[in-house]
């Protein structure tokens, strides 16, 4: 049952008061998965066979989906991010950027549409997707070497991957952002090439410390190259500047030989930055969660799905279980704890 909350004065939270946890983190942002699958299957997200893929009838339908953007709006949020699993391979993903580009805030605002995508159906959707209001992009991208992407992602698409970035230089979607996830004896040596090929294609280089997300709990910390590691091999090609005023941006961000081009790492393991952290999640099976590596989940689709509920009464739901989330935030990840418990679900069924 959802819990009361307080709202930034104190007071008893309702419906349109900001979604402010008991440390006192505004959450702005909703990452939205939309499926669990995906074209790739990377090593350090899931297995190559025997994955156990979500119910279609569990999967939140265009209409489920909007309806709780549009109460996650009303109470603050600004931006949703679509991710998947891979968000390109749902048959309707025009139809929901369109749909929630349409949304706004109390203040009138639309709300900001981003994406996190492998980039490989971009050339194909990427010009009805900006039409339909995408605002931003992510492509991931841990490797430029043919033979390297085939082993880490266990399929022969780079050049897809590749053609699906050039489709998004030219877009002029911006800011532009390629990930990577830093891997040691994978892409290490690889780290100074991919930031030059970000700056050739118009775009930054976000590097990510590897984190316990697999299905296969097969994290191993000692194949993780940290936020030091990136920046010391960096450095022996550019001069680094630190950005000030990073928020709640989950990505530090350098400045290569003074700028304008910058470099980000996320350094959820070496340098957690959970103390501005503003995001939630919510599942592509309809499950709230307010930190990648929580163990616990608020399930909206009894909520979504009541026959016999007034429309009313599933919005005021909806609201209350947001809140509900947002109250059982704790103030970290406890990542670095010797108790730290990894998530049951892989990256793929948590969204990004």
């Amino acid at each position: 049952m959802p819990v009361a909350a307080a709202s930034v004065d104190g007071g008893a939270a309702t419906m349109g008061d900001p979604l402010v946890d008991t440390h006192g983190r505004v959450h702005r942002d909703l990452r939205i998965s939309l499926t669990d699958r995906c074209s790739l299957r990377c090593t350090y997200c899931m297995p190559e066979q025997g994955n156990e893929w979500l119910a279609k009838s569990s999967i939140l339908t265009v209409d489920e989906i909007v309806r709780i953007a549009r109460v996650a709006a009303a109470d603050g949020i600004t931006t949703f991010r679509l991710t998947g699993g891979e968000p390109l391979l749902r048959a309707d993903i025009v139809e929901v950027v369109r749909r929630l580009a349409a949304v706004t805030g109390a203040d009138g605002r639309p709300v900001q549409v981003a994406m996190t995508t492998n980039g490989i159906r971009l050339p194909q959707l990427l010009p009805a997707l900006v039409e339909a209001g995408l605002d931003r992009l992510n492509i991931s991208i841990d490797t430029l070497r043919g033979d390297r992407f085939h082993a880490l992602t266990r399929r022969d698409r780079l050049d897809d991957v590749l053609a699906g970035i050039a489709a998004a230089q030219a877009s002029g979607l911006r800011p532009l952002k390629l990930n990577a996830v830093a891997m040691r004896g994978v892409n290490e040596d690889e780290l100074v090439e991919l930031v030059e090929f970000a700056v050739a294609h118009g775009a930054q280089m976000r590097f990510i410390e590897q984190m316990p997300l697999d299905a296969g709990h097969t994290w191993d910390r000692s194949r993780m190259v940290t936020q030091d590691e990136i920046l010391t091999a960096l450095s022996a090609r550019w001069a680094l500047t630190a950005v000030p005023g990073r928020g709640g941006a989950p990505a530090a961000r350098w400045l290569l030989d003074g700028g304008p081009h910058t470099v980000g790492v996320i350094a959820s393991v070496t340098a957690p930055f959970c103390g501005d952290c503003d995001r939630l999640r919510l599942t592509a099976d309809g499950q709230l969660r307010n930190c990648l590596f929580s163990t616990t989940e608020y399930d909206l689709l009894p909520i979504l799905r009541a026959q016999t509920s007034p429309g009313g009464a599933v919005d005021a739901g909806i609201d209350g279980m947001l809140r509900s989330c947002v109250f059982g935030k704790l103030p970290g990840h406890a990542i670095n704890d010797p108790a730290f418990l990894q998530p049951a679900r892989g990256m793929n069924a948590i969204g990004g």
